[in-house]
C-alpha cells in the first residue's frame, strides 16, 4: 500500500510539473511576440469599398509588411503599397509605394483586453498616385504616422487596425496629396533563436 502511495504521489507531481511548465511557456509565448528578435510579416487592407450602386466603385489598398524586432517593443522593417481605384465613366486612380517602417508597441497589456497591445506606426518612402487619362498626379516622398491595436487571437498571430496620416508630397502637377485611412491587418510574429531558446528552456 505504501508504495501505491508512493508511485501515486510521484506521477502526481510529475503531472502537476508538466501542467506547469506548459502554462509557464503558455505565458512567456503570449508576452515573447514583440521581444527583441523577433519577426513580423504580414500586411493590412484600407480603403476597401465595392460599390453595388451604378456607377460601381471599386476601391482597395493593400500593404505587405516585414519587420524585426530590434529590441523588445521596438521594430523596424520595409513595406509595399498598391492601391487601385475604378469606377464605370471615370478615370482609374492607381496608387503605390515602397519604404521604410518603424513600429514601437506599449510595454504592457491593455488592461481592458489582456490579449491586446496599442502600438505606433511611421513610414517613410517614395511613393504616388496618378489618375489616368491625363489626369491629376504626385509622385515623390511617400510618408505616414498613426496609432494601431493589435489584439493577439494566438500566441503568434495578431488581428489589427491602423488610423493613419498619409501624405504624398514631391513632383507631378499636384504637389501635395494627403489623407486619413483607417486599415486592418493581420500579422504573424515568428520567434527569434533568442526567444525559441528561452522558451525551450523555462518548459525544460
Amino acid at each position: 500500500m505504501k508504495n501505491f502511495v508512493n508511485k501515486l504521489s510521484k506521477k502526481t507531481a510529475k503531472i502537476s510539473f508538466l501542467i506547469l511548465s506548459a502554462v509557464m511557456a503558455l505565458n512567456l509565448s503570449a508576452n515573447a511576440q514583440i521581444q527583441g528578435g523577433n519577426i513580423m510579416i504580414g500586411g493590412n487592407l484600407a480603403n476597401i469599398n465595392v460599390g453595388l450602386d451604378k456607377p460601381s466603385v471599386f476601391n482597395l489598398d493593400v500593404t505587405p509588411k516585414v519587420a524585426w524586432f530590434l529590441v523588445d517593443n521596438v521594430a523596424l522593417g520595409g513595406y509595399v503599397n498598391l492601391g487601385i481605384q475604378t469606377a464605370k465613366g471615370s478615370p482609374t486612380i492607381t496608387r503605390y509605394g515602397v519604404g521604410a517602417l518603424g513600429r514601437y508597441y506599449t510595454g504592457s497589456d491593455v488592461e481592458a483586453l489582456r490579449h491586446g497591445r496599442l502600438f505606433g506606426e511611421a513610414t517613410v518612402g517614395v511613393g504616388g498616385q496618378n489618375v489616368g487619362g491625363g489626369g491629376g498626379k504626385t509622385n515623390g516622398l511617400d510618408f505616414s504616422f498613426g496609432p494601431g491595436f493589435s489584439y493577439f487571437i494566438t500566441n503568434n498571430i495578431g488581428l489589427e487596425t491602423l488610423l493613419k496620416y498619409n501624405g504624398i508630397t514631391g513632383f507631378g502637377n499636384e504637389g501635395y496629396q494627403h489623407n486619413l485611412n483607417l486599415s486592418f491587418g493581420l500579422q504573424i510574429y515568428l520567434p527569434g533563436r533568442g526567444t525559441a531558446a528561452k522558451v525551450k528552456g523555462d518548459v525544460k
